[in-house]
């Protein structure tokens, strides 16, 4: 795995994006999905495992679930799990804080 600066630090992050939001991010070519829910950030593809639509597009519920606008399937934020078992499950991306900066883990 490879460690990816993305932001200078968690300041940042949290100035570029807005809580519950998905943000598209393009590291080394992967389309990742980063979300930011409160002092807590997620990265998960930004594919939908059905039907391929970007999930950078679509919105955060109350649960911690990005939903796909195409046909509003449901995945967990930290696990990558779909919510209704009708799809595959995501890849996540590990994130890491630290004094040298923001980096996701790229696989």
């Amino acid at each position: 795995m490879q460690w990816v600066r993305i932001f200078d630090g968690q300041a940042q992050a949290a100035q570029i994006l807005q809580d519950d939001e998905p943000k598209l991010l393009v590291v080394h070519g992967k389309r990742i999905c980063l979300v930011m829910r409160g002092d807590t950030f997620y990265a998960v593809q930004d594919k939908c495992t059905h039907n391929g639509d970007s999930l950078s597009k679509g919105k955060v519920n109350y649960l911690g679930e990005v939903i796909c606008p195409w046909h509003n399937y449901r995945f967990d934020l930290q696990s990558g799990r779909e919510s209704s078992t009708r799809s595959a499950d995501l890849i996540t991306y590990p994130l890491k804080i630290d004094e040298a900066g923001f980096f996701v883990g790229i696989f």
